[in-house]
């Protein structure tokens, strides 16, 4: 049989914690005397700090000023909100039933790997998961495809065999760019013409809208 894979993103997909990384980088650019509205901040997440600086920042404030506005973006993080951050319901009974249909399931983040760990705790899915692909893995976070390469390789998985399932834009052309087809949920906060224009086969409103219409989605039909 052949193997077949669902990469998971996490921030917004699995957990609730994409306006909370959206304020610990506007907290981060604020103790450097820059300005970003949280919202248009918000708009960027999904993407790890190597692809989202440069979109906010000017160029020669990211050469100098980068690394260290993205060590301080972590330490906010992790003093302020990590432990505001709450999973999204039915996570671990999702990756239950797709597992039943021979699903392997790989987590794959743009975020570090110190920031993931807690959530597997609070999701309750460790025992569930097959491997995991973070920003270590990576040389580029999304919308680049490294990390969802670096998933199928772990996985031993080809892109035929395997789907995303994301919250962001990026995830979409993170999947796109390696033709794996890729289910967005509106739970990240992305409306859905932005989604479906990005390379969403398949929307949900979130985890628990996915499992309950298992039977009628991407991952039913690929069985």
């Amino acid at each position: 049989m052949t193997a077949k894979a669902i990469l998971f993103d996490v921030d917004g997909t699995l957990v609730d914690s994409n306006r909370l990384h959206a304020q610990a980088w506007t907290d981060a650019f604020a103790e450097f005397g820059i300005t970003i509205p949280i919202d248009t901040v918000q708009g960027q997440i999904g993407k790890g700090g190597d692809t989202l600086m440069p979109t906010l920042l000017d160029p020669a404030v990211v050469d100098e000023h980068g690394e260290a506005i993205s060590q301080a973006r972590s330490n906010i993080f992790k003093e302020r909100y990590a432990d505001r951050v709450e999973p999204f319901s039915d996570v671990a009974a999702l990756f239950r039933r797709a597992r039943q249909d021979g699903w392997m399931i790989i987590l794959a983040t743009s975020s570090p790997g110190e920031e993931l760990e807690p959530h597997l705790d609070r999701l309750g899915v460790r025992n569930l998961i097959d491997a995991v692909t973070t920003a270590d893995d990576a040389e580029r976070s999304k919308p680049h495809p490294d990390i969802f390469a670096a998933a199928l390789e772990k996985a031993g998985v080809a892109a035929m065999d395997a789907i995303v399932i994301g919250d962001s834009p990026y995830d979409m052309e993170a999947a796109s760019k390696l033709g794996i087809p890729a289910i967005a949920v509106r739970s990240g906060g992305f409306d859905d013409r932005t989604l479906t224009n990005t390379g969403a086969v398949a929307l949900f409103d979130h985890p628990s809208d996915l499992l309950a219409r298992y039977d009628v989605s991407p991952l039913a039909a690929a069985r």
